[in-house]
């Protein structure tokens, strides 16, 4: 694709969902877009780790979200937590262009890819009870990948557009802070686990293609997560197997309130724990879980694979 047509769809994309989030410079405002979509892939979330948003229109996925990640304290005598997320989102837009009598549909493709990665420490307040501060850093890229028709490169006010974006790719880098409350209760009937966390991560562009473009946008959120594991009965491998029920939560804060249709999402899941502390490896469990994500206007199915070290 020529690198002038992938500015103009970049372009019109950014435009398309900026108008609301700022009242700044034209540039500025399509920055400012690239970054808010980032933001919902940029922070651990199970309710986002497979959603998608269809457009009823069209029969279509019009945003996909996905997410991998975890994260574990080194252990009860070094306190040191450590986490990781990478998430991806490709939004789908589909815009009306006029030419006369004539409408032309414009499919276009916005992908954003983000990694982030936390260092804390465990503050004991009880027993099975811990205060998590978490230092987060982020870097993150996005990129276009839009197709239209030839003409559009013939009208004059199009082409006179493109001066306004001279990128095809938005790099940034993001930093913040979140704080946890971990329970956790371990005992031969039952394993439960609760997380209440509230993340702040500032996104801004930075370097690359993107360069002379200054763009910004907030991650924040409020989540809450529960897990009940226990025995189901059955043995398998000489040790329990286990039945896993999940729920979690999640209040988008700020900026993000609103943005994609929703203000919260909510994450229901079931599956199984296989104990595998009889042979010498380094997991000692895994966990085959089923989830469905649901919210205003939104769904989303998953099945995760998850190990305890």
């Amino acid at each position: 694709m020529p690198h002038r047509l992938s500015r103009l769809l970049l372009l019109a994309s950014l435009l398309w969902i900026a108008g609301p989030l700022a009242a700044e410079n034209p540039l500025q405002r399509q920055a400012n877009a690239a970054l808010a979509l980032m933001t919902f892939t940029v922070t651990p979330d199970i309710t986002a780790s497979n959603l998608n948003i269809q457009d009823q229109r069209a029969g279509t996925v019009s945003l996909l979200m996905t997410q991998w990640g975890g994260g574990a304290t080194w252990s009860a005598d070094f306190p040191l937590y450590l986490e990781g997320n990478l998430g991806f989102s490709r939004y789908d837009p589909r815009f009306l262009l006029e030419e006369g009598d004539e409408t032309f549909t414009i499919p276009a493709r916005w992908n954003t890819l983000s990694a982030t990665g936390g260092i804390g420490w465990d503050f004991p307040l009880q027993p099975e009870l811990v205060l998590r501060p978490i230092a987060n850093l982020t870097l993150g890229t996005m990129a276009s990948d839009l197709r239209v028709a030839d003409w559009i490169l013939d009208r004059d006010d199009l082409r006179q557009s493109t001066s306004l974006l001279d990128v095809g790719r938005l790099n940034a880098i993001g930093y913040g802070t979140s704080l946890m409350l971990d329970y956790e209760h371990l005992s031969p009937a039952q394993d439960l686990d609760a997380e209440l966390r509230f993340s702040y991560i500032h996104l801004q562009s930075m370097g690359g293609t993107g360069a002379l473009i200054r763009g910004q946008a907030n991650a924040e959120n409020l989540s809450l997560y529960l897990r009940r594991r226990a025995p189901t009965g059955l043995l398998l491998f000489e040790r329990p197997l286990r039945y896993v029920l999940e729920g979690a939560h999640t209040q988008y804060l700020g900026a993000q309130r609103g943005l994609l249709g929703f203000d919260a999402l909510t994450s229901l899941g079931t599956g199984l724990e296989l104990d595998l502390s009889r042979f010498d490896l380094l997991v000692s469990r895994l966990r085959l879980v089923g989830r469905y994500m649901f919210g205003r206007n939104t769904d989303g199915y998953s099945i995760g694979l998850a190990a305890s070290f």
